[in-house]
């Protein structure tokens, strides 16, 4: 059974719990789009100033919605177009200030005013991306990111 913490320890000690339970509701749980889904429902009851929050999953031509939290989302996303897909063709985490100002950025969402993506890679291969969106600009800084890439980690040992 899950129960909500509440994260009241410096956004460093905050991540490292979160993390910490991402481990508890994946071990064991060989599925991974149960364990995606529990991810992103994770991140969207832990992260505060977010619109959405989920996954992108790796197919032939470009990504495929996955499991995530938010308003209905844009469904297929091309290698190279947008942050998401821009993220899994260079495999690099991809943090955006404003994305207005990100050539060819995709609006699945108006309301999206920054937004970071980052790629999950298995053995060298792309899984898919983690996604998330938030209506304040700037809201990912060197810490989120650090931490979501840890996380990320985290997943992808159990996929």
């Amino acid at each position: 059974m899950f129960h909500v913490e509440k994260y009241s320890g410096s956004k460093e000690k905050n991540y490292e719990l979160v993390i910490k339970q991402l481990q508890a509701l994946l071990e064991g749980e060989p599925n991974q789009i149960a364990n995606l889904a529990n991810a992103s429902a994770l991140l969207n009851q832990f992260l505060t100033d977010i619109n959405w929050v989920g996954f992108y999953l790796a197919e032939e031509n470009g990504l495929v919605l996955g499991p995530f939290q938010g308003l209905p989302a844009c469904v297929r996303i091309p290698y190279g177009k947008g942050v998401c897909g821009t993220s899994a063709q260079n495999r690099l985490t991809e943090r955006v200030a404003d994305v207005h100002q990100f050539p060819g950025h995709i609006a699945c969402d108006a309301a999206s005013q920054s937004e970071i993506v980052v790629p999950l890679l298995k053995d060298g291969l792309l899984i898919g991306v983690l996604d998330i969106d938030s209506p304040i600009k700037n809201r990912f800084d060197e810490v989120d990111q650090q931490y979501l890439e840890k996380f990320v980690e985290t997943l992808v040992a159990f996929l």
